[in-house]
């Protein structure tokens, strides 16, 4: 018996450190990354919001609204107060819904995580969720033109924890937070890939997500609901899933639901949408991720 858990466990850890040493570069980068936008970028990204108000861009303002989105390295608790701030200073509610849509789904570090799934993952994630923030503020903008879309009373913009007068230590601060919240999903993630590779047979992968492709996009789009739970923590799983023929449509969707259906950022949303709102903001999420999948289907 105690050679068998040996030897399960040599396997395991065999494909454990495998993987870690293929990956961990992407994950310190990308800590590094978002640490140095959110100790000396943050606000000047966020003034950005301000200035596209300004320009009146009309219908056209939604897409730097996307962009910026992308580029705030806030969490949906952290992005939630700062589009009050926006909110209460006269800002619209499509560019909001394009600047929370897009920041939802991706963020600096994410995207350099998501560098370790390939060029064209990489590439299909920015645009995808670019798009998804775009089409969000479409949505709000014609179909909400004369009401209010959200509702951020009692929210307002939380003190910074970058407080630190020595900028290095601010850096290092800031780093030290972004690894204890996301090192234990990354290494979960990791550990969970390993145990799919040592239990799960390639054949009942490939009967979910490679021979029906509908049904495995359908099926990735779901899963991504309960499954995800933090972004780099799937990274692991999404690198084997494509290994074993998972096709990049399928990864699409799950890389769209995971994010904006996960339990905190649901718990933050349903505040502030309402339970009609929040209704139509899951079926639109759902709905983007399967068109999306299909698209990245047929173009891949």
């Amino acid at each position: 018996m105690l050679d068998i858990l040996h030897r399960e466990f040599v396997y395991i850890w065999y494909y454990f450190e495998v993987q870690l040493r293929q990956i961990v570069f992407y994950w310190a980068l990308g800590i590094i990354i978002g640490s140095v936008i959110s100790v000396f970028g943050k606000q000047k990204i966020h003034s950005l919001m301000t200035v596209i108000q300004d320009k009146h861009l009309g219908a056209f303002g939604i897409i730097p609204a996307s962009l910026i989105g992308i580029a705030s390295p806030l969490c949906m608790y952290g992005t939630i107060p700062i589009a009050a701030s926006f909110s209460q200073k006269g800002m619209r509610d499509d560019y909001l819904a394009a600047f929370m849509m897009s920041s939802i789904l991706l963020n600096p570090q994410l995207l350099i995580y998501s560098a370790a799934l390939g060029n064209f993952a990489l590439c299909v994630r920015f645009i995808s969720c670019f798009l998804c923030g775009i089409a969000a503020g479409l949505v709000v903008r014609f179909c909400f033109k004369d009401k209010h879309f959200f509702n951020f009373d009692g929210f307002s913009e939380r003190a910074s924890h970058d407080t630190d007068p020595n900028p290095f230590m601010r850096l290092l601060k800031n780093i030290g937070r972004n690894i204890k919240a996301t090192g234990p999903y990354f290494l979960l993630g990791i550990l969970l890939s390993a145990l799919f590779q040592r239990y799960v047979p390639q054949d009942a992968f490939a009967s979910l997500f490679v021979n029906n492709r509908g049904f495995g996009l359908l099926m990735a789009a779901t899963i991504g609901v309960p499954l995800y739970a933090c972004g780099g923590g799937t990274i692991p799983l999404l690198q084997q899933w494509l290994a074993d023929g998972m096709s990049m449509g399928s990864a699409t969707a799950f890389m769209i639901t995971g994010p904006a259906t996960k339990i905190t950022n649901l718990g933050a949303l349903k505040i502030v949408l309402g339970i009609k709102h929040f209704a139509m903001y899951f079926a639109f999420v759902m709905l983007y991720a399967l068109v999306s999948g299909f698209i990245v289907n047929l173009i891949a």
